[in-house]
Order: C-alpha cells, then sequence, then structure tokens
C-alpha cells in the first residue's frame, strides 16, 4: 500500500469521483479532433466517463460533453464516441477487473 493517493477524476454521467485508472478518457486534440483516448496520454482537453453504457448515453449529451471539452463536437467524432459507448454494453469491461 503506497501513501500516494491516485488521481481522481469526475465521470461526466454518474458524476461520480473515481480513480482515474477506472474511467475512460474523451480528448480533444490540440488539432480539434475528439475521440477516444483509451490510454489517457494523448494532449489536449479531456473529460472523463465509467465504462458503463450507462455513463456514456449520459455523458454523451451534447451540450455537456461540448462544455467540458470547450467546443462543438461533429457529428462524425459523436457517432464515433456514441459506438464505442455502446461496445461497452457488449462485455468490453474485462480491464480491471
Amino acid at each position: 500500500m503506497s501513501s500516494e493517493r491516485a488521481p481522481q477524476r469526475t465521470c461526466l454521467g454518474c458524476r461520480q469521483k473515481k480513480g482515474k485508472i477506472e474511467l475512460v478518457r474523451i480528448v480533444r486534440t490540440p488539432g480539434g479532433r475528439v475521440e477516444v483516448d483509451v490510454q489517457a496520454k494523448k494532449l489536449g482537453r479531456g473529460a472523463y466517463l465509467c465504462p458503463l453504457a450507462e455513463c456514456w448515453e449520459q455523458g454523451l449529451k451534447v451540450k455537456r460533453l461540448s462544455c467540458v471539452l470547450r467546443g462543438p463536437i461533429d457529428q462524425e467524432a459523436m457517432a464515433d464516441l456514441r459506438e464505442f459507448g455502446r461496445d461497452l454494453s457488449g462485455g468490453a469491461n474485462g480491464k480491471g477487473d
């Protein structure tokens, strides 16, 4: 047990604070592209969601996500994010259990 505290982030969907490694990061890159950042290492403005389809459904509400990422999100990027969220309900939660 380490005395260091793990970084905490708030899920955009359920609004619960969790360890950063428990969440999936969405990033707006310096070039303006919005995408899933599975390894949470890309440069840019980030938002975090639990790896649960319900949280993705809530968190991907356009006003909520665009506010956190500080700008509009194009339809193609939003479709990619929704697809990623739908795939989570198919049992992709195997990591970190």
